[in-house]
């Protein structure tokens, strides 16, 4: 089984809206008090910090019983967050409190004055995820900046994960967003460009520091996150079709930890810190799923290091951001590139430990044709 969540967009009516404005709002502040209550008492057990909070929940902050249950469960979450808080912008729903009709379209949802009715804006895409869902889990309310959401959380049977004939490594990087095995490139000189216009305005906005500029700020905040959001979708779509068209398997790199583990110069650091990488493995990771495809993670170290033909690893391989050049048999080639081929010897080895050697044979006797020698 998988989850799927879908977003819709929410049409409330002015008092509708007010409803699900005080419920948001009670509901960040039950999960404020609740986490209060944990950190001072040290009580993260969800069981024990329902007993010592529920009640409070139901007669101070108004919420029905599985509200409060939804609150809890979200504070037991942030065990070990020492600051911050709750905002109000979301509600979590489960199958008691929130039920679906996609024929007349509407949602109906749980809030502290009573159960609201409120009409849905479906598009195509969303109605056939709806329609082919197992069922509907449950959901969570979100609050925009000028419009309501409800996202939906869709459960699916997952299709038979397809024997793969090999794998297509993924290698993710700064400057490219991807590389794969086969030498594609998934980025370009717009995304690029994109993202540092937006890097430049917002170090000129916060110098500023007016009001004006705070504005413009959260603005650009948002317009960024879209884009990411749309680009990390579009690329992990391509990666998935050519993988399932080919018949492979899909190897990425484990990247957690690689803002603390890397160390780049000042500019690079900026591009690091501002992609979404994990993101993006999220994204190929469900979409691999649906579509059958296996994905695996491999280990990311010297994988740009590593010659992809003979199998030499030394760090002076690496010529420059771009260029390889083995220091042992003299393959030249795309720096990106060699190391999705590495990765792609990896993934295949991770689910082939008694074949390695024929695997790695075959991926190493040809790695990347044509690719010049010094």
């Amino acid at each position: 089984m998988s989850l799927l969540s879908v977003r819709c967009k929410l049409i409330p009516d002015a008092s509708t809206a007010e409803k699900l404005t005080r419920t948001v709002n009670q509901f960040a502040n039950a999960c404020n008090y609740t986490l209060q209550v944990a950190r001072r008492d040290n009580l993260w057990n969800k069981f024990a910090l329902q007993r010592a909070v529920y009640r409070e929940l139901r007669e101070r902050f108004g919420l029905s019983a599985n509200l409060a249950v939804r609150a809890i469960a979200r504070v037991g979450k942030r065990k070990g967050h020492k600051v911050g808080g709750f905002k109000a912008t979301s509600v979590d729903y489960d199958q008691r409190i929130l039920s679906v009709n996609l024929d007349t379209e509407v949602v109906s949802l749980s809030t502290v004055d009573g159960r609201v009715k409120v009409p849905m804006q479906i598009a195509g895409y969303q109605r056939h995820l709806l329609r082919t869902a197992k069922s509907i889990q449950g959901g969570q309310l979100v609050r925009g900046r000028d419009s309501w959401y409800v996202h939906l959380w869709c459960e699916y049977d997952d299709p038979p994960a397809m024997t793969p004939n090999g794998f297509l490594g993924v290698d993710l990087g700064i400057v490219n967003i991807a590389t794969d095995s086969d030498g594609e490139t998934y980025s370009g000189s717009h995304l690029n460009s994109v993202r540092h216009r937006h890097r430049r305005l917002r170090r000129k906005l916060q110098k500023k520091g007016t009001k004006g500029a705070k504005r413009r700020l959260k603005k650009l905040s948002g317009k960024e996150a879209r884009f990411s959001n749309h680009t990390n979708h579009a690329l992990s779509k391509r990666i998935v079709a050519k993988a399932q068209r080919t018949g492979r398997g899909i190897a990425i790199e484990d990247l957690g930890g690689i803002r603390d583990r890397v160390r780049l110069r000042r500019p690079q650091r900026a591009a690091l810190h501002s992609w979404a990488f994990f993101d993006l493995g999220q994204k190929l990771r469900y979409k691999a799923e649906r579509a059958g495809v296996v994905l695996v993670q491999v280990d990311p170290r010297n994988t740009s290091r590593t010659c992809p033909a003979c199998g030499h690893c030394e760090k002076l391989n690496r010529v420059s951001q771009a260029q390889f050049v083995c220091r042992s048999c003299g393959l030249v080639g795309h720096a990106d590139h060699f190391a999705a081929v590495n990765i792609a010897v990896r993934g295949w080895a991770a689910v082939n430990r008694p074949y390695l050697g024929e695997a790695e044979s075959a991926i190493r006797h040809n790695p990347v044709p044509g690719s010049p020698r010094l």
